[in-house]
């Protein structure tokens, strides 16, 4: 980081988030301090090409079946040759801020194979200026916010995020639920997050795809499909008669990723090792219910009522 890069972060608000981590409040969010230089230079040096193809998610919002799916479909590499079937998906999909941009200011990405497939959790209004105004595709999916909070909070204190950091532990449940509430976590606020983009959406369809992580596991096969349009590669007949569809859906579940043995015994390295099989605990639609009390979901069905109140955006919440 910069001199100038030091002298912009001293003036921003920073806190302790509840598993140890700083995050700092940059352009309205709180970004994870240690991808806080990482996003500043995506920012200034990341170029998009029209043939690009962006996710974007909040963590633990169902960003490593997107990955999976994103890349089998526009490869359509779903047999033994597959990478999927040796690699973690953030492998094959890498993030701009969390790998690209985290050990070099300004990586020579023009070598990377066309198209190429990357991801961010940067909120929609702070991406590079790059990606809104080239004709690259962006495909967004969010989830339920109470579920997206435990499975959060399960991937943290499982690799120990935040630990060299801490001068206690982690906080207790419900007071990580106050600051998640409160819009303090990674990448938050989690409403503003999804606003942005599903603003986006409404203002350009063909440039932003907007999923829900709920319709995905109703109906992956319709959804596979969707992508595939969105991204100008849909199926042909001879690939959906040979049942093309539904292998990439079978290849890419959750169930079968997770009984990879790369994605059970494998690491990932982002600022620090990450076990691959903690991108898979459960998956569930609902599992909330099992950590939070009614109270809790009460207050968090009030505030994203009052967040998307005239909005036109509606999210899953007692599925």
């Amino acid at each position: 980081m910069d001199d100038d890069d030091q002298i912009q972060l001293q003036k921003l608000e920073q806190r302790t988030n509840w598993d140890g981590w700083r995050i700092v409040k940059y352009q309205g969010f709180w970004c994870p301090l240690p991808f806080f230089r990482p996003v500043l230079s995506a920012q200034k040096y990341f170029k998009a090409k029209d043939s690009d193809i962006i996710l974007s998610s909040l963590p633990k919002s169902g960003t490593t079946w997107l990955k999976a799916l994103t890349f089998s479909i526009a490869n359509r590499n779903i047999d033994t040759q597959s990478p999927l079937l040796t690699c973690n998906p953030h492998e094959v999909v890498p993030f701009l801020e969390l790998n690209l941009y985290l050990n070099q200011e300004n990586p020579d990405l023009e070598q990377t194979s066309t198209p190429r497939i990357l991801a961010t959790h940067i909120p929609f209004d702070s991406l590079p200026d790059s990606i809104p105004n080239s004709g690259c595709k962006i495909i967004y999916i969010c989830r339920n916010p109470m579920d997206q909070f435990i499975s959060f909070r399960h991937f943290s204190l499982d690799n120990k995020f935040g630990e060299k950091d801490r001068r206690a532990g982690p906080l207790e449940l419900d007071e990580a639920f106050d600051m998640f509430c409160d819009g303090a976590h990674h990448y938050g606020p989690f409403c503003e997050h999804m606003i942005g983009y599903w603003n986006a959406h409404l203002k350009n369809p063909d440039k932003v795809l907007f999923l829900k992580y709920e319709d995905l596991k109703d109906d992956i096969a319709l959804h596979v499909r969707k992508i595939a349009e969105f991204i100008g590669c849909p199926f042909s007949l001879e690939e959906e008669e040979r049942g093309l569809v539904e292998e990439i859906s079978r290849v890419c579940s959750f169930d079968n990723l997770k009984n990879l043995e790369v994605n059970k015994n494998g690491y990932y390295s982002v600022n620090g090792i990450v076990k691959n099989s903690s991108y898979f605990r459960k998956g569930e639609v609902g599992d909330w219910a099992n950590h939070l009390n009614p109270a809790m979901a009460e207050r968090m069905e009030k505030l994203i009522k009052s967040k998307l109140q005239g909005t036109g955006l509606t999210l899953h919440i007692n599925t």
